[in-house]
């Protein structure tokens, strides 16, 4: 039995109740629709089957494999192996799809697996209900279900190739029986599929805010009335690497933080703090997720005695049941948040210097769930516990030291 068989099974008694039928363009070239337009399509709410590839497909074509996609794209391959897309169904997913009830692992896999064929691999890994059993066909990796975001996702639908206009003279010949080229591969509504939360979308807000509002920010963002999409800094030069909070360059570009010191008096200071989010096209950090830490140091100069004065989120905390705001510091694109931060010296003639150290947390809400899941260990099953174990330690290991600044407390002066 094929696997269209399988999948299509799934779609009527598991995955989804009706499908929103896929009829790509089926010119090799050509924009025959709106951006707009493409997208509805090219986006329905579940991807539908590919069904059978064409018999004229060699092996490569005919795999949805990104390693098969990366016999001829080596670049884009070796790119996205070393993305966030290719790991979005690590351990951090996979212990919760082990606890979760169907309905509930269908709505995290449309994104972090949307393909119907990554479906139905879950669903046959998991033993969730009404799963035929039948033999995967050669052109479906066994594994596809667990390598994420796969190229198949942005540019394959019913076997078809998808992509943005070429950037150079195309070969008379061209595979897979031709592409269809859309400028929406450069629009930044292209991500919202994932990358944005729909009003009916489920969970609902916390505290009125949409717990994945990325394009929405964007489109009030200084870099939208420049014409700046998601693509320009996360694919730049159309590389597939997708780099963001994780990536220390990347958020060194978004973050500028400036100090100045005055001395009030003889035993005082007052430090002001200068956040910008000069270069994110969007909150900094745009999710719940990521937190960034700025731990204030007063320490005297040439002496081992230092004393933290103050810490300072930029984030959005909320509880690990997603119902309540605890707060929210995040920056929006192009603003300027200024902390005013009174110091008090223990000596009011000693040289003393305040350093800041500023730490990135990218999965600090996952960290926070873990280990509250943790506490729970002795009701988790032993596989499940172990890739849980291994989350909250994959989690943890991304934290990195973003930069190290320090500001001289200037000498109190007198006036005569």
């Amino acid at each position: 039995m094929l696997l269209k068989n399988l999948v299509l099974t799934l779609v009527l008694g598991v995955l989804v109740s009706s499908l929103v039928a896929c009829e790509p363009d089926t010119d090799q070239i050509g924009e025959t629709a709106s951006i707009s337009q493409f997208l509805q399509k090219h986006w329905p709410k579940v991807l539908p089957p590919q069904g059978e590839p064409p018999a004229n497909f060699s092996d490569e074509e005919a795999s949805l494999a990104p390693q098969a996609c990366g016999e001829c794209h080596a670049a884009q391959y070796e790119q996205w192996s070393s993305s966030l897309h290719s790991h979005t169904m690590g351990a951090g997913i996979q212990w919760q799809l082990q606890l979760m009830s169907q309905q509930a692992g269908n709505k995290c896999l449309q994104c972090h697996a949307p393909l119907a064929e990554q479906k139905a691999l879950v669903a046959l890994q998991q033993g969730w209900p009404n799963v035929p059993s039948a033999e995967i066909p050669e052109w479906l990796p066994p594994n596809l279900a667990d390598t994420g975001l796969v190229c198949a996702v942005c540019h394959v639908r019913q076997h078809q190739r998808f992509g943005p206009p070429p950037r150079n003279a195309l070969p008379e010949e061209i595979p897979h029986a031709g592409f269809t080229a859309s400028e929406a591969f450069q629009d930044s509504g292209f991500c919202a599929a994932c990358h944005q939360h729909k009003e009916h979308d489920s969970p609902p807000r916390v505290n009125g805010k949409l717990q994945v509002d990325t394009w929405a920010q964007w489109q009030n963002s200084p870099q939208a009335a420049q014409d700046i999409h998601c693509q320009t800094c996360h694919m730049p030069d159309r590389q597939h690497l997708w780099r963001g909070i994780h990536d220390v360059e990347m958020t060194r570009r978004a973050l500028e933080v400036q100090l100045q010191v005055k001395r009030t008096a003889a035993g005082r200071a007052q430090l002001e703090v200068q956040l910008h989010n000069r270069d994110a096209g969007h909150h900094f950090p745009t999710y719940m997720v990521p937190k960034i830490t700025l731990t204030f140091t007063l320490r005297k100069q040439g002496a081992s005695w230092k004393r933290v004065i103050h810490k300072h989120i930029i984030g959005w905390q909320v509880n690990v049941a997603l119902t309540e705001e605890e707060f929210d510091q995040r920056i929006p694109a192009g603003e300027t948040h200024t902390l005013q931060l009174p110091v008090r010296l223990p000596v009011a003639d000693a040289s003393w210097i305040i350093d800041v150290d500023v730490d990135v947390a990218p999965r600090e809400h996952y960290e926070r769930t873990f280990r509250q899941s943790m506490k729970h260990a002795n009701r988790i099953p032993p596989a499940t516990l172990q890739s849980l174990r291994q989350a909250l330690s994959e989690a943890e290991a991304t934290r990195y030291r973003l930069m190290q600044l320090s500001q001289t407390v200037p000498a109190w002066v007198i006036a005569n």
